[in-house]
């Protein structure tokens, strides 16, 4: 399909879970959730067509956004120009490295997530997190549902805890396919994640706590006795009041840490020793 007058074209590239938002509504109702103020360095993941690009530019005048699709960067440099000053970067996002980019100072990060890389995308935002104030970002309401629950729910796993350890989880609205071109089969949902301080996580060895809980939630079927067996052994989940015949859903965030500190050989409730 030919460009429109924008220079975009209408077509989305299904590879790249491209749905473009149109909905002038949800924009606005985005954007306020956002509030981006001056001198905020505001950082969006894969902007598309503009949707949420230019009214944010509207606001503050400049942010940087960075998009994989190479057909949409002159596009969005052109009609950008009558908005304010855009820094694009051509890039896979997982390979951004946000912590440097961020300095001495912080991100926020915003974005409408592909579907099909928004778990990775979270990780990676995970990995950055000291770097970033906090992050507002559209993904599919299945998804927000996840990152939100708590334990004894049928969603709640290894995503919910992962997040929810780092950082406040807080689900915004929905958004209905019909904001989008093409419209996808499922509802859509903003959610906001503010970063913890890191003193406040209390985790003592990220690599460690990322273990158990992938290992606990791989096998959410059986006990803790087995799923982590050769992980965490049955003396020490006692030692931390965690019963060995519980299974992973049944355990809170708090547990979880408790677990990974004291079977690292560290005090229950340690403070991190090196940030995110």
């Amino acid at each position: 399909m030919r460009p429109d007058a924008s220079g975009f074209s209408q077509v989305a590239k299904k590879h790249l879970g491209q749905n473009f938002l149109h909905d002038r509504a949800a924009i606005q109702k985005i954007v306020l959730a956002i509030d981006p103020q001056p001198g905020d360095r505001l950082v969006e993941i894969g902007p598309g067509q503009g949707a949420l690009t230019f009214p944010l530019l509207d606001r503050i005048g400049a942010l940087t956004a960075i998009e994989f699709d190479r057909d949409l960067l002159a596009p969005l440099a052109g009609a950008a120009v009558a908005h304010g000053a855009l820094t694009l970067i051509p890039a896979d996002i997982l390979s951004v490295d946000f912590t440097a980019m961020a300095g001495d100072g912080q991100l926020r990060l915003v974005g409408n997530l592909p579907y099909n890389l928004s778990s990775p995308i979270l990780f990676h935002a995970l990995d950055h997190a000291a770097a970033v104030r906090d992050m507002h970002f559209m993904l599919q309401k299945e998804v927000v549902e996840r990152m939100a629950s708590g334990p004894g729910n049928k969603v709640y796993g290894r995503l919910s805890v992962m997040l929810q350890a780092y950082c406040t989880v807080v689900p915004l609205f929905t958004v209905a396919p019909g904001s989008f071109r093409p419209a996808p089969k499922v509802d859509s949902a903003v959610v906001r994640l503010i970063p913890r301080a890191p003193a406040d996580i209390g985790i003592g060895n990220r690599r460690r706590f990322a273990d158990v809980v992938r290992a606990a939630f791989g096998q959410r079927r059986k006990t803790l006795r087995n799923a982590l067996d050769g992980v965490v052994d049955s003396a020490t989940m006692l030692a931390v009041d965690v019963r060995p015949d519980a299974r992973a859903e049944q355990l809170s965030v708090a547990d979880f840490i408790r677990l990974a500190n004291a079977g690292n050989g560290l005090v229950a409730n340690a403070p991190v020793a090196e940030g995110l």
